[in-house]
This record gives structure tokens, sequence and C-alpha cells, in this order.
């Protein structure tokens, strides 16, 4: 049995039932019995669902929604290769499991369906749709223990393979360190998407290291450079430009997103995205 890998697993746990208890994983409508909003009609909508009294009054068609009486379907899939060794050891990979699990643990918490999905180069691990904490912790174990150097996966591509096996709408968690650009915009019609960005602090302001020799996690392919100031003030550059783009996108499609960094509180950046 792997320490560290239960130890993180009974940390989980812990903060699941002690600190996520309570806080609801979404904000999905559907057929229900609990009122949740009263909005104005829309082409499309089912007419079934016109308030008449109300639409009476004002003089408009307005539709009442319900809270879902439905069991929510939570999917969580991750996004990882060789980039997450960035410096030294794989501390984004850890974060990457322990934010996984987390969620699994809350799902199970819940009452709700688990699915979980890793995609890497060489293969797609996925769970089946489960409330057993058996698959919850075999996902966990997988995104811990798969080995990544040298690795690199097309981001929509696999966004794509995702798409074509939810065939329930679903909460969906992304999860990755976003380093590409990503197109949501299609899972975004059909679920509810929430981005969680992974990173290193020391890869968003990195120091000026002089004469180096750079290796690419994901190709392995090394290189002798002079990493000074202007290269730094490159590759922040660089960097806030992808972020603005897939900010922007996340902004269009509706798509709630955090940014948590390796040496984050995992449950805190979690608990601010479900109140």
């Amino acid at each position: 049995m792997n320490i560290a890998l239960k130890s993180l697993q009974l940390k989980a746990r812990h903060q699941v039932y002690t600190l996520l208890s309570g806080h609801n994983l979404s904000k999905l409508h559907g057929e229900g019995y609990d009122f949740a909003e009263l909005r104005e009609y829309q082409i499309g909508d089912d007419i079934r669902k016109i308030n008449w009294i109300i639409t009476a009054k004002l003089g408009k068609p307005y539709i009442k929604e319900l809270h879902a009486n439905r069991e929510l379907s939570v999917v969580v899939a991750a996004l990882m290769d060789g980039s997450l060794y960035f410096g030294s050891g794989n501390s984004k990979q850890e974060k990457f499991t322990e934010l996984a699990t987390l969620l699994g643990y809350a799902a199970q918490q819940n009452s709700d369906l688990f699915t979980g999905i890793n995609y890497t180069q060489n293969q797609t691990y996925m769970t089946p749709p489960t409330k057993q904490l058996y698959h919850i912790e075999q996902f966990s174990k997988t995104l811990f223990e798969t080995s990544l150097l040298g690795t690199k996966i097309n981001y929509n591509t696999s966004i794509e393979d995702l798409f074509k096996r939810l065939h329930k709408p679903s909460l969906v968690f992304i999860i990755g360190d976003f380093l590409e650009e990503v197109d949501l915009s299609l899972l975004a019609q059909k679920h509810e998407v929430i981005a969680i960005i992974i990173r290193d602090r020391t890869e968003e302001n990195p120091k000026r290291l002089g004469e180096v020799t750079l290796s690419s996690p994901q190709s392995n392919a090394k290189m002798d450079t002079y990493f000074g100031q202007r290269s730094v003030e490159r590759y922040i550059a660089r960097l806030q430009e992808n972020d603005e783009k897939i900010i922007e996108h996340f902004s269009r499609y509706d798509i709630r997103y955090t940014k948590i960094f390796t040496d984050d509180e995992s449950v805190e950046k979690l608990i601010t995205l479900f109140t």
C-alpha cells in the first residue's frame, strides 16, 4: 500500500465529512417540486412549464423553473501529461489526485453518481458511474501512480472524446494546468462545466537562472540556454496571454473556474465554488 496515497485519501475524506458537508455541488435545474426561479419564456422552452397566472398578470409568458428532483451525475475529468512535472518532483500530479479525490468523496457523501476519467497520452482510464468508495479510490490511485514524464496529450481531442462519452446532463469538473488553449464550448452547451486550473507558483513567477540546461517534461528534449531577465519577461508575457484567452473563453460560455496552486488548501478553494 502506498503510504503517501493513503494519507492523501484519509485527509480528503476528513475534509469532505467536516468542511464540505452541506455544500451543494451544483445549481442544475430540472423536473422537481422545489421552486427555483421565475423567468421569461424563451423559444424552445416546454410550454407546459408556463405559469399562466403570472403570464396573465405581467402580459408576457413566464416559465416556472424547479430544482432538479433527480440524482446528480458528477464527472471529474483529469487532463494529465508531462507538463505536471514542473521544476523538481510531481507536486502538480499530487494536487490533481487530491482534488479529484475530494470531489469523488463529496459526490459519494451527497449520494450522487461519480464518474472519474483520466486522460493521458497512452491510455484513458474511466470508472463506471458509481457511489462506491472502491471505484473512487481506484481512480485516485490511478491519478497518483500514472507515469507522465515524456508524454503529451491533445486537450481538444480529449474533450471531444469526453463529450461523446457523457450521455446525460452532468456536473463536469475539468482538471488541468491549461497551459494551452482548449475549447469547452460544446461540452458547456449540454453540461454544467467547472474548470480547475492547477499551477505551481514558480511556474507563474520563474526566477532568473543564468546559463542552464532546460529539459522538456513532455518530450524529454534538452536545450542549453541562458535564462535571464528578458527570458523571464517573455515567458510571463506568453503565459499571461494564454491565460487571458482561456478566461475569456470561460466567461463567454458561462464556465465557472478557479485556480489552485500546489501549496494551496484545496478544500478552501472548492468551497468558494459551491457558495
